[in-house]
């Protein structure tokens, strides 16, 4: 997908004698995209979000395009803390990402209780790591924001499980696969409402949200989305409750697979 909506030039000449399913995880709304999307039997999104998107540029594709949304994998619920002030990011730290935001919200909050742990590569944009920490070190907060590199494994599951809210201050997302991973767990979100974050928070049976939206690339914003969480028990409770509820309505990633092999069954046929 992130190679086959720019070369159609190398697929059209294979249309006929191939059946071509394209999986399309960023729309690129270009050109070559449409042109490339139609050599296509079928596109397979990785989102309802992004379905809709490519829906509304290539209305002629409409009986090919389908989602199959990422799974998750289940894990045990996080105990949470009474103050719930353990806050969590997973992203590489990039702008796209909005660290810069983050740090910025953070940067307000210096008279409450609360650390955040950021599990994410350093390696991608150095000169915003170096601006973060110069903006850490003048907010008085290095020892209150840790930013940890990447976490795998063990060690990844041991932060969702330490932490109370998720956040995520992205500028965009197709989908936000760590949204999910911490709903599993039974995290809140706070996140941007941009692209697929709101599809992947979603809401729990009641209607509820299991966490709280803000406008992407607003520190204000976001700030007082974490002191609303900080200050109100009764909002942390509750969107506790609904990030349980929110969790036994996510799928694992054999209902993505069965989605994936119904479309290529239906184009095989």
């Amino acid at each position: 997908g992130l190679i086959a909506s720019t070369v159609p030039d190398l697929l059209a000449p294979h249309a006929r004698r191939l059946r071509l399913v394209v999986l399309v995880h960023l729309p690129l709304d270009d050109e070559p995209e449409a042109r490339a999307l139609a050599t296509a039997r079928a596109v397979v999104t990785t989102s309802e979000w992004t379905r809709r998107a490519l829906l509304a540029r290539h209305p002629r594709l409409a009986e090919r395009i389908r989602a199959a949304p990422p799974g998750v994998r289940p894990a045990p619920p996080a105990a949470g803390s009474a103050t719930g002030d353990r806050l969590l990011c997973v992203a590489a730290v990039t702008h796209h990402k909005g660290y810069d935001v983050l740090v910025d919200a953070l940067a307000t909050l210096v008279g409450r209780e609360w650390t955040m742990l950021c599990a994410g590569t350093l390696a991608r944009e150095p000169d915003l790591v170096h601006r973060l920490r110069d903006r850490l070190t003048g907010a008085g907060l290095t020892e209150r924001v840790r930013l940890a590199g990447p976490l795998t494994g063990a060690a990844l599951d041991d932060a969702y499980a330490a932490a109370d809210l998720l956040v995520l201050p992205s500028r965009g997302e197709t989908y936000g696969m760590v949204v999910t991973e911490a709903l599993a767990r039974g995290l809140p979100v706070v996140t941007t409402e941009v692209g697929g974050l709101p599809e992947a928070l979603g809401h729990a049976p009641d209607g509820d949200r299991p966490g709280l939206l803000v406008p992407p690339g607003d520190p204000a914003a976001l700030a007082a989305a974490l002191i609303r969480w900080l200050d109100d028990d009764a909002l942390r409770a509750r969107l506790r409750r609904a990030a349980l509820a929110r969790r036994d309505t996510l799928t694992d990633w054999s209902v993505t697979a069965a989605l994936l092999a119904g479309v290529l069954k239906e184009v095989a046929e």
